[in-house]
């Protein structure tokens, strides 16, 4: 008995669902990447109001604003897998994140130089992540916005390498402006990402009346 007939509709079946998973994930999560665009603008705008923080302070701050951002990716990533749909950058963005804060809170006598090139180091990472994503999801999910946020990200880590030598006053005001445009990004990746979301819905229900 031959299976060619069902191993042919089954592979391209698996390889739609490859290339639109991401899409899926990120819109059935829509919210996730509102609250992490949320947190970071929130962040920025703490950085602003109070650039005479500490150098202990500003750690602080800035840990727990990469866990928030860590779990809530990994929550998004768990909740994918249940789905069968893409999960894997996420969960490497998620850990990178809480790896970096969980570093940053427990070095002790953590210095401006060092802390500079941990948050750059994060900063690039996570650029890439998202600017390798974001190849991976349809131009009408936000891809553009996911792009940008990368590059941003990427940019951030990039003058951070070349200029470490940063007061904790300009550092402050670097970290505020980036968290408020990376936030500004996901913000609208969001709000796109919720309108395709509702479409799907829609036509879901048209289906099945």
């Amino acid at each position: 008995m031959s299976f060619t007939g069902v191993d042919g509709p089954n592979t391209n079946l698996h390889s739609a669902a490859l290339e639109f998973g991401l899409d899926t994930t990120l819109s059935r999560n829509w919210w996730a990447v509102a609250l992490r665009g949320v947190f970071g603008i929130a962040f920025g705008l703490i950085a602003f109001l109070f650039p005479g923080a500490t150098m202990l302070s500003l750690v602080v701050v800035f840990s727990v604003y990469l866990v928030f951002d860590g779990v809530v990716a990994i929550i998004s990533a768990m909740r994918a897998a249940r789905h069968h749909e893409r999960w894997g950058l996420l969960t490497i963005e998620g850990f990178v994140s809480i790896l970096v804060a969980i570093l940053a809170a427990s070095w002790p006598g953590l210095t401006v130089f060092v802390f500079v090139i941990m948050v750059a180091g994060w900063a690039i990472a996570t650029g890439v992540l998202m600017f390798a994503a974001a190849f991976k999801l349809n131009k009408d999910h936000g891809r553009w916005w996911l792009a940008i946020g990368g590059i941003v990200s990427i940019l951030y880590g990039v003058l951070l390498i070349a200029a470490p030598l940063l007061g904790a006053l300009v550092l402050t005001w670097w970290i505020g402006a980036y968290a408020i445009v990376f936030g500004v990004s996901l913000l609208a990746l969001a709000f796109q990402l919720r309108a395709r979301h509702k479409d799907r819905e829609t036509a879901t229900i048209g289906t099945r009346a």
